[in-house]
C-alpha cells in the first residue's frame, strides 16, 4: 500500500470508494491508449464481417452504416468516459452500477451489469481466436496455390487447433508482468495505424480498377445472401453489424484504472482517443476495400480462389495478382491483419482477466477465491486469465460440426460487452445529480441526454444481434446467440433468486485504513 504522501488523486478516490491499492499501478496513458486500441482492434470486426455485412443490401449499408454507428457511438462513449471519471476502478461498469443505482437497486443492477460483462469479454476472445484463425487459413490457402489451383484449406480440426494456440499464447503472455503486456499494446498501435494506412492508400492503388463513387455510395447491390432475408428493411439492419462489432471494449481503459497513474483522466482519455481513431481509420479501410472491389457477385462465388467464404481475402487476391499476376502482396496485407488479429486477442484477455478478477473479489462468480487470486510476484490474476481463456476454447467445439460458429460468438460478445453498457447509462440517467461526484472530465449539463441517447442505441444493438441472419431457419445457419445468454443470464438470475439475493451487496470493500489527509 502507498504511503499517504505518494497516492495520486485516481488512488485517494478509489480508497474513498472503498477499496485498497492492490494491483501495480504502473500503466501510463500511452500504454493504456494502446491497450484499448488493441481490445477494439482496427480489422477485428471489418475483415471477419465485411463481407456478411455486404451482402444484404450491398456498399450503401456498409459504408454508410460506418457512419451511422460511429455517430451514436460517440455518444456511448462520452457517457462512458465521464462514469469512469468519477469511478476509477477495475470493476469498472458494475462498479459503477453499484454506486449509481444506490443502496436498494445496486446489488442487483451491478449483479446483471455483471455477469453480461462476463459473457461478453470471454466471448470476445473466442471471436478473436476465430477470426484469427480464419485469417490464418486464407494465407495458407492462397500461399499454397488458392482454392482453384490446390491450396490447402485447413479443414475445422485444424482449424479448431490454429484457435486453440492463439488463445494459449495471448494466456501465457498475459501471466507476465502487465507492464509486459502493454508494451505489446504500444506495438499493436503502430502495427494497426501503419498497415491500415498501408492498405487505405496502396490497395486501391494497386487494384486494376476502382469502382465509382455512385457503386460505393449509392448501390443497393443484389448479392446472393440478399435471398436469404425476407426484405430490403431487413437487410439493412443486417449490414450494420459489421460497425457495430467493430465498435466496442473501449472500456478496457476503464478495466486497467487500478493499475493506473492518474486513472480519472487518463481512462476517459484513451477511452475517447480509441473510439477515435478506429472510426476513422476503421472507416477508410471499409472504403478502401469497397473501392476495389473488381467483381461483386465473383466474391461469393465457391468456385473462386478462397472458396467463396472470406469476401476480404478474394478482393486482396484481385487487386495484387490483377496488377502484379502474383499472390505475395495479398499474402502480405493478410499477415498485417493476422498481426492486428494477434495483438487484439492479447489485449482482450487482458481485460476478461480483469473482469473475472474484480468479479470474483467480490464474491460474484463460482469458487470466487480461486479466480481472485493474484501472482504472488506479478500482481497479475493469473488464474482469471487461464479461466478466460479455457472457456473461450470450449466455446470453440462446435467449429467441427456447424458453420455459423463465429456468428454467434460475435453476436454473443456484442450482445454481453455492448449490453453491459446500457446498465450503467441506465442508472446515470436516473440519479440524482447531487449523488454523482463529478471526476475531471464530465458532460456537464449534456449528461443525462448523452446518457440516454446511448442507451437507446445499446438497446438497438444487442436487439440487431439478436435477429436469425438467415431464412428460412435451420438448425445449421441458426443464430445460437439468443440460447447461449438466455442460458448464461438465466443461470446467474436463478442463482440470484434462490442464493446471491441474500449476501451479494455489490463491491466489496476492502480498505479499512483511514482516508488519507
Amino acid at each position: 500500500m502507498s504511503s499517504p504522501m505518494a497516492l495520486d488523486r485516481a488512488e485517494r478516490r478509489l480508497n474513498e470508494l472503498g477499496y485498497k491499492q492492490e494491483l501495480r499501478r504502473t500503466m501510463t496513458t500511452a500504454k493504456v491508449i494502446g491497450i484499448a486500441f488493441s481490445t477494439v482492434t482496427l480489422f477485428a470486426g471489418i475483415i471477419p464481417l465485411y463481407g456478411f455485412s455486404l451482402s444484404f443490401v450491398g456498399p450503401v449499408g456498409v459504408v454508410w452504416g460506418w457512419v451511422i454507428v460511429c455517430f451514436f457511438t460517440w455518444f456511448i462513449a462520452l457517457a462512458l468516459a465521464e462514469i469512469c471519471s468519477s469511478f476509477p476502478t477495475t470493476g469498472s461498469l458494475y462498479f459503477w452500477t453499484a454506486h449509481l443505482a444506490g443502496p436498494r437497486w445496486g446489488p442487483f443492477a451491478s449483479w446483471c451489469c455483471a455477469w453480461l460483462e462476463l459473457v461478453g469479454a470471454i466471448a470476445g476472445v473466442a471471436s478473436q481466436a476465430y477470426a484469427g484463425s480464419q485469417v490464418l487459413q486464407n494465407i495458407i490457402l492462397l500461399a499454397t496455390g488458392t482454392h482453384k489451383n490446390g491450396g490447402y484449406l485447413a479443414p475445422p480440426w485444424l482449424f479448431l487447433i490454429m484457435y486453440i494456440a492463439l488463445a494459449v499464447i495471448w494466456a501465457f503472455l498475459n501471466t507476465f508482468t502487465l507492464d509486459i503486456v502493454s508494451y505489446f499494446g504500444i506495438a499493436s498501435v503502430w502495427w494497426q495505424v501503419i498497415g491500415g494506412l498501408l492498405l487505405v492508400f496502396y490497395l486501391p492503388f494497386v487494384a486494376p480498377k476502382t469502382q465509382p463513387a455512385s457503386f460505393v455510395f449509392l448501390n443497393l447491390e443484389e448479392f446472393p445472401s440478399f435471398d436469404t432475408v425476407p426484405s430490403k428493411a431487413y437487410g439493412f439492419i443486417l449490414s450494420f453489424l459489421v460497425a457495430q462489432y467493430s465498435l466496442f471494449g473501449y472500456d478496457a481503459a476503464a478495466h486497467l484504472t487500478e493499475e493506473t497513474k492518474g486513472a480519472d483522466t487518463t481512462g476517459p482519455i484513451a477511452i475517447l482517443c480509441s473510439v477515435g481513431m478506429i472510426s476513422i481509420l476503421g472507416g477508410a479501410v471499409v472504403l478502401a476495400l469497397t473501392f476495389s472491389i473488381q467483381d461483386p457477385q465473383y466474391l461469393y462465388d465457391p468456385n473462386n480462389e478462397t472458396a467463396g467464404e472470406y469476401v476480404p481475402a478474394q478482393i486482396l487476391f484481385d487487386a495484387f495478382y490483377g496488377r502484379y499476376h502474383s499472390v505475395t502482396g495479398a499474402v502480405m496485407m493478410l499477415t498485417i491483419i493476422m498481426g492486428s488479429f494477434f495483438f487484439g486477442g492479447i489485449a482482450t484477455v487482458t481485460s476478461a482477466a480483469r473482469i473475472v478478477y474484480a468479479f470474483a473479489r467480490d464474491g460474484g462468480i463460482p469458487r470466487s477465491k480461486t479466480w481472485r487470486k493474484l501472482h504472488s510476484k506479478r500482481k497479475v490474476p493469473v488464474n482469471a486469465v487461464w479461466l478466460c481463456t479455457a472457456i473461450a476454447i470450449v466455446m470453440a467445439i462446435p467449429i467441427l460440426k456447424l458453420s455459423m460458429v463465429f456468428t454467434a460468438m460475435s453476436s454473443i460478445c456484442t450482445i454481453g460487452w455492448v449490453g453491459a453498457y446500457a446498465v450503467p447509462l441506465f442508472a446515470r440517467m436516473v440519479v440524482a445529480e447531487e449523488d454523482f461526484k463529478r471526476g475531471p472530465f464530465h458532460l456537464g449539463k449534456g449528461s443525462r441526454w448523452v446518457c440516454g441517447v446511448g442507451f437507446v442505441w445499446v438497446c438497438y444493438t444487442c436487439s440487431a444481434f439478436l435477429l436469425p441472419t438467415s431464412y428460412p431457419i435451420e438448425w445449421g445457419t441458426f443464430n445460437y446467440a439468443p440460447l447461449a445468454v438466455g442460458l448464461v443470464m438465466g443461470f446467474s438470475m436463478l442463482w440470484w433468486l434462490l442464493d446471491a439475493r441474500k449476501w451479494f451487496a455489490g463491491p466489496v470493500k476492502n480498505a479499512h485504513q483511514p482516508l488519507p489527509t
